[in-house]
């Protein structure tokens, strides 16, 4: 359950209290839930009975209390505690998590992609193929980079799409450079190639240009200085995306990567294979981003917005540092289930954080 799904099942909870008569309030067109700070119970935690307490005209607890045992037991919820001044603090069932682990583990670094192809509109009923979505851009690089990465988002979620450089004067060979997938250059129309009118209508991507030439940082560094701000952001470019230290997030996601693929060989080396199941450790941080990492591809593609997907990771890789250590047996602790357990979910970090960076057309190194 990712934590839209969660903050739906409350949302329907809140409604059925105020069908039932037991709270009289306009239920909130959205719920928030949020992972518990440090030392807090459960997998997620809402303050949605303290939003309604002034409405509904009743203490924040007694909106808990009303709330608790409507949520108990639905859609993988485990059980819910009442803390504090009324926040609702939920834990969800192991099957839940172990059934996320197999799904990453099953579908691997093409976790939240969508297989079947889509089209913007019907094509013709003698040509039933998906008409492809036409993505132009400028000729400078972060464009053509942007334009790439939004790219391989659409076709992650099944989209066809044709990509154009509309300034002819760029040569193929910057695009082959940076790795970019380009069909075609110069206005629409002007090869033989387009589709016209045929396709959806285009497309336009224009992020705000690099001054500068960010090829000193590498393929790697420059992609993700040219990606990590909004397009309407200016872009850094800095030696600091090189430096191997925490403050530089591209280092901390290829590092927690590396780091998932390290724990995968020495739990080999152990005797240990990965086997999804309860980790007996403090990871609902960590499921979390990795069940939202479908919807942040989805919202990524929609918005055509590679930022997002960026931040995505950075989430991942802070969550997964810290669990990364709990993984193997340390000292004279024996090997057991939950060391399994915690390998499948370190592999499956490491799915996601190859995954994505794939589509961002950055490296994933298994050592750094």
């Amino acid at each position: 359950m990712t934590s839209v799904d969660l903050s739906r099942t409350v949302l329907r909870a809140v409604r059925r209290a105020v069908d039932d008569g037991e709270l009289r309030v306009e239920p909130p067109e959205r719920v928030v839930v949020t992972t518990p700070g440090g030392g807090g119970w459960g997998d997620y935690a809402t303050n949605v009975a303290l939003q309604l307490a002034r409405p509904a005209g009743q203490p924040a607890l007694r909106v808990a209390e009303i709330l608790r045992p409507r949520l108990i037991g639905l859609d993988g919820i485990d059980d819910v505690l009442v803390t504090g001044p009324g926040f609702l603090n939920i834990r969800l069932r192991d099957t839940v998590s172990v059934d996320l682990v197999h799904d990453i583990l099953r579908r691997g670094t093409r976790y939240g992609f969508v297989d079947a192809p889509q089209g913007f509109r019907s094509g013709p009923p003698a040509s039933p193929a998906p008409l492809p979505l036409p993505l132009h851009s400028p000729g400078d690089v972060r464009s053509l980079v942007v334009m790439d990465v939004v790219a391989r988002l659409l076709r992650a979620q099944g989209v066809v799409v044709r990509t154009r450089c509309l300034d002819s004067s760029v040569a193929p060979s910057l695009a082959d450079q940076w790795g970019v997938r380009v069909d075609g250059y110069g206005a629409a129309g002007s090869d033989t190639s387009d589709l016209g009118a045929l396709s959806s209508p285009p497309c336009s991507l224009q992020p705000r240009p690099c001054s500068g030439d960010p090829l000193f940082l590498g393929i790697d560094a420059g992609r993700w200085a040219l990606l990590h701000p909004a397009p309407h952001d200016a872009v850094r470019l800095t030696g600091d995306h090189l430096v191997q230290r925490e403050s530089n997030p591209l280092f901390r996601v290829r590092y927690a990567h590396a780091r998932a693929r390290a724990v995968l060989r020495n739990g080999s080396e152990l005797g240990l294979a990965p086997r999804p199941g309860a980790t007996g450790v403090a990871d609902a941080a960590l499921l979390a981003v990795l069940a939202d990492h479908p919807r942040v591809l989805r919202r990524a593609a929609e918005t055509r917005a590679p930022d997002r997907l960026t931040r995505h990771l950075v989430a991942v890789a802070d969550a997964a540092l810290p669990f990364l250590v709990t993984v193997l047996p340390r000292g004279d602790e024996k090997p057991s289930a939950a060391h399994r357990a915690r390998l499948a979910l370190a592999e499956a970090a490491g799915a996601v954080l190859a995954g994505g960076l794939s589509l961002l057309g950055i490296d994933a190194p298994d050592h750094l």
